[in-house]
């Protein structure tokens, strides 16, 4: 909020230049989206709930529609709660809504090079065809051995250690993108270089929020106070973000770059990139683009939904049991899911989209910018104004999903028994969603074929219950809560998890392993 940040000195500084700007704005015919009522010179920051923004912009749409209008300061915002709407805008008339709006607390933290933060033109475009070259459909098919194996690997760390299961999946998570983008073997466990990006992501994540940027982009000047001055202390963090972000940038490509020279570089994002790059194309300009569109791939990682998987398991037992019962039947007991079989698993989709809908990573997206005024529905949309999907609202909407609090995953089919076509796209929305769905699906599936994930209990036998909690912020992750995880077989296949390479069909023989 504003007053979070403690700025008394220039406030009337502020009110000036917001009166200025309010009283010489160019006026226009057509309405503005209803919304809110905003309050002088600070908008509508007031009414908004700081720890899940997106809530109240459900509340918003449910009492003026799925088109909002608010301002945060001088910023002009236009929320969409409405899925139709978010089509209609950000892909039917993308060229006008592919643009970011200016966050320049990203620079300060360092990650002004990110491609999901960067602004619209030739610099975002080149990013985005590396990313397409990567991980588009017929690419990410090539990526699922790599994944399973990652998979295998999450279920000895488990098994191994139940109680750090949190930990296990991050790791998981990050391991899966280290080697799809560097060709990276990270450790199993501790390994320094995953540390160092989870660090560094957690703090921009933080920093990043919008309740910060909405005052530091309405009054960028405010940047050049010292770090001592009051509500100035993300200068100092910004300092220390920064050289862990360039770390994050530079150690596992200057790793690629050793085995590229040593001619051991084996596939990955950026060995694909520039083996792609004709005669006299490695140009600055083209390394550094291959380089941050890398380290933007390597913060796309899933460890959020697959955190709340596992919290929904804990949650719906019921759930849990028929899915693990569709696995057997399939299956069988003598060997783990692979790809070949998830056309025979419609449920174990239909678990993964609600573990997606239930509480998407990203409730607002990645907001968007309006390049030029637009009309929409008779409604005037402005140049310049930050467009913010939704997708909270879009994915709770009780029209479409009936009861949308509760975990439901046979709300994806229709009434002849068959996955309908809701993928759930919006919950990804990236060009990286079918990689992404396939390390989700790969975690998922193996995890439900040999784990039994429920409530937690105290000494004394009792069940421990909980309310689950989550962080603030551009991404809303699951804070940690009690889980106790134990194998549904007594005898687990730990040892040939750990040696056996895996096949498509690989049959895997038990030896005893106990977890408490």
């Amino acid at each position: 909020m504003i007053m979070d940040v403690s700025i008394r000195p220039v406030l009337l500084f502020v009110v000036v230049l917001c009166l200025v700007k309010h009283f010489t704005k160019k006026r226009h015919r057509l309405p503005l989206p209803p919304g809110p009522a905003p309050l002088p010179i600070v908008g509508n920051v007031r009414g908004i709930n700081k720890n899940a923004p997106w809530l109240t912009y459900k509340d918003w749409g449910d009492r003026y529609g799925d088109l909002v209008y608010s301002r945060m300061l001088n910023q002009e915002i236009v929320v969409v709660n409405s899925e139709t709407i978010a089509k209609d805008l950000l892909e039917h008339r993308s060229s006008n809504y592919s643009d970011r709006p200016e966050i320049v607390t990203s620079d300060l933290c360092g990650v002004g090079f990110n491609t999901v933060l960067m602004r619209y033109g030739p610099r975002w475009r080149l990013h985005r065809r590396l990313f397409h070259q990567a991980f588009r459909p017929e690419a990410a098919v090539h990526w699922r051995s790599m994944q399973l194996r990652k998979a295998r690997q999450l279920l000895v760390n488990i098994a191994e250690e139940p109680n750090n299961f949190f930990a296990h999946i991050q790791t998981h998570s990050s391991a899966i993108m280290m080697s799809a983008v560097y060709d990276y073997e990270s450790a199993p466990r501790g390994d320094s270089l995953i540390a160092l990006v989870e660090k560094a992501m957690k703090t921009v994540v933080a920093e990043v929020r919008p309740e910060v940027t909405a005052v530091f982009n309405a009054f960028p000047c405010l940047l050049k106070l010292p770090a001592c001055f009051p509500g100035m202390a993300i200068k100092k963090t910004a300092v220390m973000t920064t050289k862990w972000v360039n770390e994050w940038v530079e150690r596992p490509f200057q790793h690629v770059q050793r085995h590229r020279a040593a001619g051991t570089a084996g596939p990955s994002m950026v060995s694909n990139s520039f083996s792609k790059v004709t005669d006299g194309g490695e140009t600055t300009h083209m390394i550094n683009a291959i380089k941050e569109s890398a380290a933007t791939a390597l913060g796309g990682i899933t460890s959020s939904s697959l955190l709340t998987f596992v919290l929904a398991m804990v949650l719906y037992p019921e759930v849990q049991a028929r899915a693990q019962a569709a696995i057997d039947a399939v299956v069988g007991t003598e060997r783990l899911p692979n790809f070949d079989d998830r056309s025979s698993l419609p449920y174990i989709d239909a678990v993964l989209r609600e573990t997606l809908r239930w509480h998407p990573v990203l409730p607002l997206a990645i907001p968007h910018a309006a390049i030029e005024s637009d009309t929409y529905q008779g409604y005037h949309i402005p140049a310049g104004a930050t467009i913010i999907p939704n997708v909270w609202a879009m994915s709770h909407n009780e029209a479409k999903y009936p009861n949308p609090s509760e975990f439901r995953p046979e709300r994806f089919f229709d009434a002849n028994g068959e996955l309908n076509d809701d993928t759930m796209s919006m919950a990804f929305g990236c060009v990286g969603r079918y990689f992404a769905d396939a390390s989700l699906w790969s975690a998922v599936a193996l995890l439900l074929a040999t784990f039994k994930f429920s409530k937690a209990k105290d000494p004394e036998g009792n069940v421990i219950n909980f309310e689950p909690k989550w962080s603030s912020g551009i991404a809303s992750h699951l804070l940690p809560f009690p889980c106790s995880i134990s194998p549904r077989l007594h005898r687990f296949p730990v040892e040939r998890l750990r040696s056996e390479p895996h096949g498509q069909h690989s049959r895997v023989k038990s030896v005893e392993l106990n977890v408490e």
